[in-house]
């Protein structure tokens, strides 16, 4: 669980995360002003924290480090904001645990994410964007942008996504190598909540993230293309130069 100021979702998010299917719960805590820590530390949980803020995409280096580091088959990261559902875990890993995917996507967009109360800007951009990078990935998700997602080991152990961005699109950036090193990609459902407490991206920073993901999309496209080349794509298994 990548964490910041998660104090007052952080023991719902935890409660409901089926025991019986998780071996260990890490929360990587990203220098929080709240009670972050001290709640997952009187949780149980597996907790480390960051010196300083290293971002959302740095906050989840961190977390696949740990994990790796601790043996883990599979991987799910899910956000301690209590917005997604983690009952809904072991439906998130059965696709890699049964062999049919490398990396699940928990998506919004299979049900009814209006109904869970998402903004309707927000259900626009995500719509477009998704539009945009399934064309350039020649996938046919229904979305790429949720905070639900399980990885196999081996997966992680491939793709280099330590040269991520350490912001938000870090995600976007993810999903271009599993495509690129040509893994398997599923998603499920996952009903998804929208409430004062749940962490949420305002309208600003979400305009430099629609961008950033664009920008992704087009590193991608002239990566494939032989235009130009980009080592963030390679996975390390054949990887030999530096990153683009």
């Amino acid at each position: 669980m990548p964490a910041y100021n998660a104090a007052q979702t952080l023991e719902r998010t935890y409660h409901d995360i089926p025991r019986d299917v998780v071996d260990r719960i890490v929360l990587v805590d990203d220098v929080s002003s709240d009670e972050t820590v001290q709640i997952a530390q009187r949780l149980g949980l597996d907790v480390l924290v960051h010196p300083q803020n290293r971002g959302y995409g740095g906050n989840q280096k961190t977390c696949y480090r740990e994990a790796l580091a601790a043996g883990a088959d599979v991987v799910v990261m899910v956000h301690p904001d209590y917005q997604y559902d983690p009952t809904r875990i072991p439906a998130v890993i059965a696709p890699i645990l049964e062999g049919r995917a490398d990396m699940v996507l928990g998506s919004r967009f299979l049900g009814d994410p209006l109904g869970g109360g998402m903004p309707r800007w927000k259900w626009l951009a995500n719509h477009f964007l998704t539009g945009v990078e399934n064309r350039a990935f020649g996938l046919h998700l229904s979305e790429y942008h949720t905070g639900f997602r399980a990885y196999s080991a081996r997966l992680l152990r491939t793709v280099a996504w330590e040269r991520n961005s350490d912001d938000f699109v870090f995600d976007q950036e993810f999903v271009a190598q599993v495509v690129a090193a040509g893994f398997r990609i599923a998603e499920v459902a996952v009903p998804t909540r929208y409430f004062a407490e749940a962490s949420s991206v305002g309208f600003r920073r979400s305009v430099r993230y629609g961008f950033g993901t664009l920008w992704v999309v087009a590193r991608f496209l002239l990566h494939r293309w032989g235009l130009r080349r980009d080592g963030r794509l390679v996975p390390r298994a054949v990887e030999a130069d530096p990153p683009a």
